[in-house]
C-alpha cells in the first residue's frame, strides 16, 4: 500500500541527513518506525492482558483475614 505524507520542509531536510548518514532511504526510515510501532503496540496489548487477567484473579480471591492483634515488635521478639 502506498500512503503520501505532507512534512514540512525543514523535517525531510533533516531526515534526508539522517537517512544518509545510516546508509538508508527516507522511506526505509519511515517503514522501520512504524514497524518497531506496531511491535511496540502488540507486546504491550499483551502485557494489558496479562495485568488485567490478573487483576481479575486479586478480585476473585480476595480474602478478609480480620483486624491485626499483632505489633512489629511481637513478630520480632525472640522466645
Amino acid at each position: 500500500m502506498e500512503i503520501t505524507l505532507s512534512l514540512e520542509d525543514d523535517l525531510v531536510k533533516q531526515l534526508r541527513k539522517i537517512a544518509v548518514e545510516r546508509d538508508t532511504t527516507m522511506k526505509a526510515l519511515v517503514q522501520s518506525y512504524l514497524q518497531e510501532l506496531a511491535a511496540e503496540n502488540v507486546t504491550s496489548g499483551g502485557k494489558r492482558r496479562e495485568r488485567d487477567a490478573l487483576d481479575r484473579t486479586f478480585k476473585r480471591f480476595q480474602l478478609k483475614i480480620g483486624k491485626k492483634t499483632w505489633t512489629r515488635a511481637d513478630l520480632h521478639a525472640r522466645s
